[in-house]
């Protein structure tokens, strides 16, 4: 009632300012227009009125369109900060696709781009849509409204996409949009200079047409849209380059490292070298440099030196790793551990398993390499140095054996030099020739012995196409047969070995050789071939059988001697009666009573006698297998000396 009587009191030019006041709709305007014919207004002030009416409504209509212009710009510049603090593509192109549909007031707005790699155009976003279908489809480029502003780079709009003949209707797409219920569409391309990406647009679910400040509004849009997609994919170039940079990066620290532990294991394998270190410094010196473990294995597969908890391959891995190691020059991983080969020339010298603490990198695997080359070098040192002492230690061998009663002190004075004391006892140990025609098994076996009497302070030669060795030592059955056993398994066949011994000093060395040298004779001769054996316990059946192949009394002479040279020299000191007792005991079957009456004494006499035999011959002179030598040995002699 109020605003009726104040709309009365009005007049209506006033009242025309309060409705654009209110920004009342257009319909409005009519009502003060009514009102004054209703009052009988004359045609003058009606005509002057309605002037004022259309005035007013081109006053609203641009009010209305500045406001639509602030709230675009108001659009847009929200659309910039979002790119300015763009952190999520698809948080931007939502945003944008937002403002489209809420700027032009259609029921849906949506965003397609293209795939170069499929050649056609994919739904991106969309903002007002209800149909999966809808969101799912892809155009053809040149195919639907979007397909053909893909292709074109054309803003199109229709005011009925369904009647609309300007596009090629295929059976999906149509599909897709009748189940979206679109009419009207509106589409503009998205641009990145002078290539399209992309579509944006702005669709409604009844007939309308779109005016020319909406296609430039959503140009304008799907521009910020373009940006921010751009902007997103240089973010992520960027990102992608920063990673590959700080991955190259973290490479090139890895590999700089690397070089500098290669550089230092180099720098400290050399001086090794340079100093005579051995193969256990090359290991720790490795494993320093890797970490992990690493076992040091010579040709045949024993260990030379370990650093760490590693056990040996088996065999068959182990054959195959070095074989592949050789074939390709370098060190090869099989499982968890690596293998490098050791050689000089063709001559496989052993390998170098090492299980790394982390993987190796380049310049770690050519610290193995590097490794396997010193460890050559270093055996190669040791081996050359051991040649040249073995021949030292050779010629002295020799000099004892061919000439022990010359220049007793000089042979002494060279023994010490070298580490052997010839004042001590030792074994002499001779290895039977069976190698037949193969020179190189021959030159292994010496090298062998070489190696093997140095280590033990002993000394080797090769006498007659026989190895012999003289070996500190007082067992000699124990020393021929721990020389067989490692000879064997360095060779690979079994070896005859035959040894003598002890003997002290340097004037009885030749004279074990040349019972060490009949050993082996009689243990062939027996058919104790491959065994190894001393003449004590080869007995009286061994020296003859030697004595017979080495063909003269001389065996004979060393066999009495052996059984029952102390009796005899006795005898021959004294004056007593000994070689005779033991023959009339012997003679009486061990019986002391009848031995007593042919000897014509008492019967403690002949004990007393038995007893300084055996001081004479030791207390086992009694014994099955000794009392058959003492009394073949007192045949001999009584033939002998006729007596």
């Amino acid at each position: 009632m109020d605003s009726t009587l104040r709309m009365l009191r009005m007049t209506p030019l006033s009242h025309l300012l309060e409705l654009l006041e209110r920004e009342a709709s257009p319909v409005e305007f009519e009502g003060p227009l009514l009102q004054a014919r209703a009052d009988g207004a004359a045609p003058e002030e009606l005509a002057a009125l309605e002037e004022a009416k259309t005035v007013a409504l081109r006053v609203r209509a641009l009010l209305e369109r500045r406001r639509r212009r602030e709230l675009e710009l108001s659009g847009l510049y929200d659309t910039a900060s979002d790119l300015a603090g763009l952190r999520d593509l698809d948080s931007v192109l939502s945003a944008i696709v937002h403002r489209s549909r809420n700027l032009l007031g259609t029921d849906i707005a949506y965003l397609t781009l293209n795939d170069p790699e499929r050649g056609d155009t994919y739904m991106r976003v969309t903002d007002g849509s209800i149909s999966a279908r809808f969101q799912r489809l892809r155009l053809p480029l040149g195919g639907g409204l979007g397909g053909l502003v893909a292709q074109t780079g054309t803003p199109y709009a229709t005011a009925d996409y369904a009647k609309d003949s300007r596009f090629q209707h295929l059976g999906e797409v149509d599909a897709g949009v009748g189940e979206e219920g679109l009419v009207a569409i509106l589409g503009v391309p998205l641009r990145l200079g002078a290539q399209v990406i992309g579509v944006l647009y702005a669709a409604n679910r009844s007939a309308r047409p779109f005016a020319r400040e909406e296609v430039a509004l959503l140009v304008s849009l799907a521009a910020h849209a373009a940006v921010a997609i751009d902007t997103a994919r240089l973010l992520t170039e960027t990102q992608a380059a920063l990673t590959e940079l700080s991955a190259a990066n973290e490479v090139i620290r890895a590999h700089s490292g690397s070089v500098e532990r290669a550089a230092a294991a180099h720098d400290r394998m050399t001086s090794l070298v340079v100093r005579g270190g051995g193969v256990e410094d090359v290991a720790a010196a490795v494993t320093d440099a890797l970490g992990g473990s690493l076992l040091v294995l010579d040709a045949d597969g024993r260990t030379l030196a370990l650093v760490g908890d590693l056990r040996t391959p088996d065999s068959s891995t182990l054959a195959e790793a070095v074989t592949a190691a050789r074939a390709e020059g370098h060190a090869v991983r099989r499982d968890d551990l690596w293998y490098a080969a050791v050689v000089a020339g063709t001559e496989n010298l052993g390998t170098l398993v090492c299980r790394p603490q982390q993987p190796l990198a380049d310049a770690d695997q050519q610290i193995l390499e590097r490794a396997a080359l010193v460890t050559a070098l270093v055996q190669l040192f040791r081996r050359n140095l051991a040649e040249a002492e073995g021949r030292v230690r050779g010629e002295l061998l020799d000099d004892l054996i061919a000439r022990p009663g010359r220049d007793v002190d000089a042979l002494r004075v060279r023994a010490r030099r070298i580490g052997v004391d010839l004042d001590s006892p030792h074994v002499m140990v001779a290895i039977g020739d069976e190698f037949g025609s193969s020179g190189a098994l021959r030159q292994r076996a010496a090298s062998w012995g070489v190696t093997y009497a140095a280590t033990r302070s002993g000394l080797s030669a090769t006498r007659d196409g026989r190895v012999v060795l003289m070996l500190p030592g007082g067992d000699a059955g124990a020393t021929a047969r721990a020389v067989a056993k490692d000879l064997t398994r360095a060779l690979g066949r079994p070896v005859t070995v035959g040894s003598a011994g002890p003997a002290t000093g340097a004037a009885a060395q030749a004279h074990a050789y040349a019972e060490a040298d009949r050993c082996v004779t009689a243990l062939v001769a027996l058919g104790r071939t491959g065994e190894a054996a001393s003449t004590s316990e080869l007995g009286f059946v061994g020296l003859l059988l030697g004595a017979v192949t080495d063909g003269g009394d001389r065996g004979v002479a060393r066999f009495l001697q052996h059984a029952i040279g102390p009796v005899v020299d006795y005898d021959s000191r004294r004056g007593t009666a000994l070689v005779k007792t033991l023959e009339c005991y012997f003679g009486a079957g061990g019986s002391l009573a009848r031995a007593a009456e042919q000897l014509h004494v008492h019967v403690n006499t002949v004990t007393q006698r038995l007893d300084r035999v055996a001081q004479l011959l030791g207390p086992d002179w009694q014994r099955p297998e000794r009392a058959l030598e003492v009394q073949l040995a007192l045949r001999l002699h009584r033939l002998r000396t006729g007596a």
